[in-house]
């Protein structure tokens, strides 16, 4: 195990250099924060439309390329010029980018014609076998994160607010579907599924149970089988907890080692404000 994180591989070299390639959220912010403190030199490639600008502004001009989704050979031009050993994806890229409004480059068109699935998986995936072979090394994006992962037990709240079946029935229903590559995410009420999420993504799922009946509803958050955690991690955050509480669920249950709890000491603050029990598995 790497002392800087049990996630990096045990030969990492932090002298190598770190590219970000980042999209929105707090997610890119902490991973180059903690990369910085281990004493990593941190560059990033930004996606046009999709990075926070108060973060950009962290990085040295010559330290920072722009590039839109769909730009392959861009990225790999950029990655070779910023010349790190190493990279990471970092942050929230919006699902319609990758099949609504794509204008992939030459390298990129070649890439999807030969992909008989087209997900963020077998895309990124791409992506990652590209930068290989020009010598950088793609890393777990749960890298330098290990102390914001979901723990096993009770994390906010009273674990007797959430109904021993329920959580058991939830476990089940999300691994399924997680498994059949529909979402990582369910609402259950008892032994109903109130809600899956899919391409829609977390927040719109969480918030239109608004409108739905239910008892006692639990979010339960997960990972499929054989998940590549290069190219996506599963994350709960400030704006899960608005959308829960939008959508009148007042319980989370998060896969433990698994998903990411983004700023935890104020999600958890947040979610004691709001009555929100929240257990790992």
């Amino acid at each position: 195990m790497h002392p800087l994180s049990k996630f990096l591989p045990e030969n990492f070299d932090p002298a190598g250099g770190l590219t970000l390639l980042s999209g929105k959220g707090a997610y890119p912010r902490l991973v180059a924060e903690r990369a910085r403190a281990a004493g990593m030199d941190v560059s990033l490639i930004a996606i046009i439309d999709e990075v926070d600008d108060e973060f950009v502004a962290t990085f040295p001009q010559d330290r920072v390329h722009w590039i839109k989704v769909g730009q392959l050979g861009k990225f790999l031009s950029s990655l070779e010029k910023l010349r790190s050993r190493y990279f990471m994806m970092a942050g929230q890229v919006a699902p319609k980018r990758l099949f609504s409004g794509l204008v992939p480059d030459l390298k990129a068109a070649l890439i999807l014609a030969r992909l008989k699935e087209r997900n963020a998986h077998t895309i990124f995936g791409a992506i990652a076998d590209e930068a290989e072979k020009i010598g950088v090394t793609q890393l777990d994006a749960r890298a330098f994160m290990d102390d914001q992962l979901a723990s096993a037990g009770t994390l906010v709240g009273k674990e007797k607010n959430i109904e021993p079946f329920a959580l058991e029935y939830g476990i089940k229903i999300a691994k399924e579907c997680a498994r059949l590559d529909i979402g990582q995410g369910v609402v259950v009420s008892g032994g109903t599924v109130t809600a899956v999420e899919a391409y829609e993504g977390t927040d719109k799922m969480l918030r239109r149970c608004v409108d739905i009946p239910k008892k006692n509803p639990l979010y339960v958050k997960t990972v499929k089988p054989g998940h590549d955690y290069r190219f996506d991690v599963p994350c709960f955050g400030l704006r899960t907890l608005e959308s829960m509480e939008i959508g009148g669920i007042s319980a989370a249950a998060l896969e433990s080692e698994n998903v990411v709890i983004l700023d935890k000491e104020n999600v958890f603050a947040e979610a004691r404000r709001k009555g929100i029990t929240i257990v790992g598995y």
